[in-house]
């Protein structure tokens, strides 16, 4: 709860998460939780590091707070209280929908007026905001495609949204629902920032979608050294392995018998193996043309190693 209200969390919060007032009391004097202001409390650890996005929770609840019942967060403010990554969305404004009153930038808020608010908004702990689908329609319609593409991996990779939910809740935006279908159809799959953002580069340049199956040790020479994240092109020999910064979350879950971990391919020791590895760092993402480049080059060194030639289907 203290995540999605920006490290900030009441008495009333503490207790509703299983909290009596005796252990509140103790956290407060021995020093693990902080006074903030009168009935206000946070973690000691939370206030070592406030981020832009922390400032921003904190902004959407004081805006909430202080406005209307019939006002709900939206956009990448609702994304954000749904612990959503905001990575490369515009955090100066809190997003919210309203029935009337006056639309357009006040005051660090943008407000968007729809009579009726429309379908999709819940009420969760007190806390007035858009539904996870709706949310991301709504970024995709408005944002970037790269960030709105991560917003929309997370959901799914958290299991707060499916493909199903998704386009219904494009089909009732009241702009930009042909945007938003162009985002849907470019969602990857990925476990992290790091992997929506390669993968995106990869199909915005046009190169070879990666295998479904992990690649192979990097150095099966050394056992001592874990592969390391990456993507794996079997017909072009090559591994793209990338730095995996800031993973998804997804509620862990124990296979049951009737859903068995797969087990991993095992490749050919007779067939074709990578010989080629290319390494992305998370700082290297800025940069798409070169990160496409350095992978182009990649595949043809590879083929000129191998002897591997692709020709055009006649």
């Amino acid at each position: 709860m203290a995540s999605i209200r920006g490290g900030v969390f009441t008495r009333a919060d503490a207790r509703a998460c299983g909290y009596p007032d005796a252990d509140i009391d103790s956290l407060l004097h021995s020093g693990s939780w902080r006074r903030i202001r009168r009935g206000t409390y946070a973690a000691h650890r939370s206030l070592m590091l406030v981020t832009d996005e922390v400032l921003y929770l904190r902004r959407i609840h004081n805006v909430l707070r202080t406005s209307g019942p019939s006002v709900f967060a939206s956009h990448q403010s609702a994304a954000a209280l749904h612990a959503l990554p905001v990575w490369g969305l515009d955090l100066t404004r809190v997003h919210v929908t309203a029935p009337d009153g006056r639309s357009g930038r006040l005051r660090g808020v943008h407000r968007h007026i729809r009579d009726p608010v429309g379908p999709g908004l819940q009420l969760w702990n007190r806390l007035r905001l858009a539904s996870p689908a709706r949310a991301i329609a709504e970024v995709a319609a408005t944002a970037p495609p790269a960030p709105a593409v991560v917003l929309a991996d997370a959901a799914m990779y958290a299991g707060l949204v499916n493909r199903r939910t998704l386009s219904h809740a494009v089909t009732r935006l009241d702009h930009g629902s042909k945007r938003a279908l162009t985002v849907l159809d470019q969602l990857t799959g990925s476990a992290s920032i790091a992997e929506s953002r390669l993968r995106f580069i990869l199909a915005d340049a046009g190169l070879p979608a990666p295998s479904p199956s992990p690649p192979p040790d990097s150095d099966p020479a050394d056992p001592g050294v874990s592969p390391a994240e990456g993507l794996w092109f079997p017909d072009e020999r090559t591994v793209v392995e990338f730095e995996p910064r800031f993973p998804f979350w997804c509620e862990e879950f124990e296979p049951s018998v009737d859903e068995p971990i797969p087990e991993p391919a095992v490749a050919d020791p007779d067939g074709p193996q990578p010989v080629e590895h290319c390494w992305i760092s998370w700082a290297d993402l800025a940069d798409p043309p070169t990160v496409a480049d350095r992978i182009r080059t990649t595949f043809t060194r590879a083929a000129r190693r191998t002897g591997i030639r692709h020709f055009a289907r006649m």
